[in-house]
């Protein structure tokens, strides 16, 4: 008897741990603003990366990277924008700084480009000093500015050479050549950057690169080529861990992390069993897809099945979806001292069959879902990207309760806008920004372990596909001007109020804010509606100057002539 009691006990806890990783679908609580302050040392930032700003694309013995191969092949970017100068970034990190400086913000989350300190990818080939030098110099300026450093090590700008030579990502061989790039940052810049992100967004570079072709290196391998990159990367990221808690950790006392974007998926509707289970898949062919290899050691249960079960349709002898060895396994599992997390909107899903043709596939068919929004969302920005701030403290939820409340900084979150002309009072990126954070706050009182948020993103820049059609930026930035000049955002003001109260406090102190936001900006407004004559009397200096100085020279030479045959 003592016995059986012995495991009903068991049993009931055992079922009771397993109902507290449930997250729960059918309980969305959308309640009113929450008035309240983050917790005591918080940290608030903002991020850009290496090819959208930097700029320099071909200076001082940078290598060539996939993306400055992609973006010169004709029709590949909106408008054939490229990378080349874009916010000139690398020439401007005391300028940026100070941008910075006037946010408040305690860090700031950056790129290392990988050919400019590796020009080919391969170290034995050569190191470049001249880029060593400039992340010292950015890292060296935060610190003294008492701002935070937050390293990623890829960002999408494979040194080009890897791609031609290997195939990118697509093998396996990256896993090592990966590895030897981040051993060197650890190296050089270890002792100052205590935060590294191994990857960004790998979701982004192994679909939208290796799939659909919309990123670079723009490869269209449907059905294969997404699950090939993700199951390297996963990979190049375990490695790249554990040479940190191996060689540097003991030293350096830093943290190494990864930052997977992740839209929420809402089911249509909350009684129907199958539109729960495809918000799920949604979820779990997005953020799952990287998480849980990294928190559990495999992929995703309803990915194997699915994957698995289509391939087999298919007539495959094996899945599409490549698998760990056990060894693999326990080699991925619990490399993530911290998550970071990238968000932006979200979708309601509902379910929908594809059938399994031979070579039909693809990883959008494999889900079995359809995607939909409401059309009352606002969307001011990139076509994707609508405003719903409830989803984010779902997703928050979602991944405290599917991987046991990990350490999270938010390393991606805002809107874009997408107009031609100049507008500086952005009231609807100030709405984004105050609904969102206050739903991270919400998680945080849910129990979520939220560090850190940072803006997305500091700069205007260069965005990907869209060239410079879609604007993120805090600071607005004339790219038309070959000085790449800032001007801050109302949005600006607003988030330093956010950072330098740490929060919300009250109603009345937050609701003043967005007003005093809007009143600094129209003054600038005026300002940089001169600016477009500003860029024409640059390029009548620069052009029509030296023309008409060439035609008087001309023109003196054969008055000069003239008057020499008139005198013989």
């Amino acid at each position: 008897m003592h016995s059986i009691l012995k495991t009903c006990h068991v049993l009931v806890l055992v079922l009771c741990l397993s109902a507290a990783e449930d997250f729960d679908w059918t309980k969305n609580d959308r309640g009113s603003f929450y008035y309240g302050t983050f917790p005591a040392g918080f940290s608030w930032g903002a991020g850009s990366s290496a090819y959208q700003t930097e700029g320099a694309w071909d200076q001082d013995g940078k290598g060539l990277s996939i993306w400055d191969v992609f973006s010169h092949r004709k029709g590949k970017i909106l408008q054939n924008d490229t990378g080349d100068s874009s916010c000139q970034g690398y020439y401007k990190i005391k300028e940026d700084i100070s941008l910075m400086k006037e946010l408040k913000l305690d860090h700031y989350r950056f790129s290392i480009s990988w050919p400019r300190i590796m020009p080919t990818g391969i170290k034995s080939d050569h190191v470049n000093e001249k880029g060593i030098k400039y992340y010292d110099e950015l890292i060296d300026n935060l610190l003294e500015n008492k701002i935070t450093p937050i390293a990623t090590l890829y960002h999408w700008d494979l040194p080009q050479v890897l791609q031609e030579k290997y195939g990118g990502w697509q093998n396996i061989s990256m896993v090592n050549y990966f590895n030897e790039f981040a051993n060197l940052c650890f190296e050089r810049f270890g002792n100052r950057v205590k935060y590294w992100i191994t990857l960004n967004n790998p979701w982004s570079v192994a679909v939208e690169g290796y799939e659909t072709g919309e990123h670079a290196p723009g490869l269209k391998l449907r059905g294969t080529g997404a699950y090939r990159a993700a199951h390297h990367m996963i990979k190049a990221h375990a490695k790249v861990w554990h040479t940190y808690d191996t060689k540097w950790r003991g030293q350096q006392k830093g943290l190494v992390g990864i930052s997977l974007s992740g839209d929420w998926g809402e089911p249509v509707d909350i009684s129907n069993q199958k539109d729960i289970e495809a918000a799920e898949r949604y979820v779990q062919f997005y953020i799952g897809w990287f998480a849980t290899p990294i928190f559990h050691g495999d992929y995703p249960q309803v990915m194997k099945d699915f994957i698995g079960r289509k391939s087999a349709q298919q007539g495959l002898g094996t899945s599409r979806l490549p698998t760990f060895s056990s060894q693999e396994k326990s080699y991925v599992k619990g490399t993530c001292d911290f998550l970071g997390i990238g968000h932006f909107t979200t979708r309601y899903i509902t379910q929908k069959n594809y059938q399994s043709g031979h070579g039909s596939s693809s990883y959008f068919t494999d889900r079995d879902l359809a995607e939909l929004v409401d059309p009352r969302w606002p969307d001011p920005g990139s076509e994707w990207l609508y405003s719903v701030p409830w989803g984010f403290r779902r997703l928050l939820n979602f991944v405290k309760a599917q991987y046991r409340n990990p350490m999270i900084y938010v390393t991606e979150n805002g809107v874009s806008e997408k107009i031609t002309c100049t507008e500086l009072c952005d009231d609807w990126r100030i709405q984004y920004y105050k609904d969102y954070t206050n739903e991270m706050l919400k998680a945080i009182k849910d129990g979520v372990n939220v560090r850190g948020y940072t803006a997305w993103s500091l700069l205007d820049k260069f965005e990907w596909d869209e060239g410079y059609s879609e604007r993120f930026g805090l600071y607005y930035v004339d790219f038309r001007n070959k000085n790449k000049p800032r001007y801050p955002k109302a949005s600006v003001q607003y988030y330093k109020r956010i950072i330098s109260s740490n929060g919300f406090p009250n109603q009345r102190e937050v609701e003043n804010w967005k007003r005093k936001a809007t009143e600094t900006c129209s003054s600038s407004n005026q300002l940089l509606a001169a600016d477009p004559l500003t860029s024409h009397m640059e390029m009548v200096t620069e052009v029509v100057v030296p023309t008409v100085c060439t035609l008087c020279i001309l023109l003196s030479a054969v008055f000069l002539m003239f008057l020499l045959r008139r005198h013989n």
